[in-house]
């Protein structure tokens, strides 16, 4: 089949890994052929590190007009809000990492309608869970929907939650709830750390009733997602242990490893993980 020629938004930990997956030839029937960060130097970091030599933009626009037929977003909720309907209006397929921003309901609605115009498609990696596809398969018969994330404190740093919060992640010295509630507030207080919620939620009941609870535990050595869904079919119980991908505890390895295996799906014709 033609070869996909792929742009990367977003040059950091994820972006960089699949770059070099995609430059080493894992992923057939792919070329890396643009990049885009708002960081120039990162787009220099990466370069550096591969055997090919795709163009990088400072300019979004002439990065979305350069010749690719699909985006990799690899940046940023904010990237997908500022960049998502420019990239579906240019007509381009948009794979979306950072799933987390497709929990405003009207803006993936607006996301949506484009790709249709356009006739083009939203793709949706499973990230760092497993059991999305029995997930689906009982959307319709679904009750509830708990995801219970653990994770060190350091990897929670930075999130937007703690701007406000009376909880300071250098004080938790043993297992702790930082947050309960609905995913759609959950993705916003921790953008960087449960777009596992947002998956989930796309797959399921919605990010109004599937509920979130994060855990912070020094003595934690993986990124653990626990799911528990229930509903007339019976009752599943999901959990996964990710090794932090390296370079960056706020994300599993098995994030990465998704983004790969969903490129390797589009370019061998086309699995649709989500749209």
């Amino acid at each position: 089949m033609p070869e996909k020629r792929v742009g990367l938004l977003g040059c950091g930990t994820i972006g960089s890994q699949l770059a070099i997956a995609v430059d080493a030839g894992k992923i057939p029937n792919a070329s890396l052929v643009s990049l885009f960060d708002v960081i120039e130097s990162s787009t220099q970091s990466l370069k550096s590190k591969m055997q090919s030599s795709p163009d990088d933009y400072s300019d979004f626009a002439k990065f979305v007009s350069s010749d690719i037929d699909i985006v990799v977003e690899a940046a940023s909720q904010d990237a997908v809000r500022k960049f998502g309907k420019i990239i579906l209006e240019a007509g381009k397929d948009m794979m979306v990492m950072s799933v987390g921003a497709l929990a405003d309901e009207a803006f993936l609605s607006e996301l949506v309608q484009i790709a249709s115009k356009k006739g083009c498609r939203i793709y949706v990696p499973t990230g760092a869970i497993a059991g999305i596809d029995a997930i689906r398969s009982v959307k319709h018969l679904l009750e509830s929907v708990a995801l219970t994330t653990t994770k060190s404190p350091k990897a929670l740093a930075g999130a937007p939650f703690f701007e406000t919060s009376k909880i300071k992640l250098e004080d938790i010295a043993k297992r702790t709830i930082v947050y309960e509630g609905p995913a759609s507030e959950a993705v916003r207080a921790f953008p960087a750390n449960v777009n596992v919620a947002a998956v989930l939620s796309l797959a399921g009941i919605g990010v109004d009733r599937t509920m979130v609870r994060i855990v912070a535990d020094p003595a934690a050595t993986t990124n653990q997602h626990e799911i528990v869904a229930t509903g007339s079919f019976g009752e599943f119980h999901i959990t996964v242990n990710n090794v932090p991908s390296p370079g960056n505890p706020k994300t599993s390895f098995l994030a990465v490893l998704s983004a790969i295996e969903c490129l390797r799906s589009i370019c061998d014709d086309g699995m649709r993980i989500g749209s």
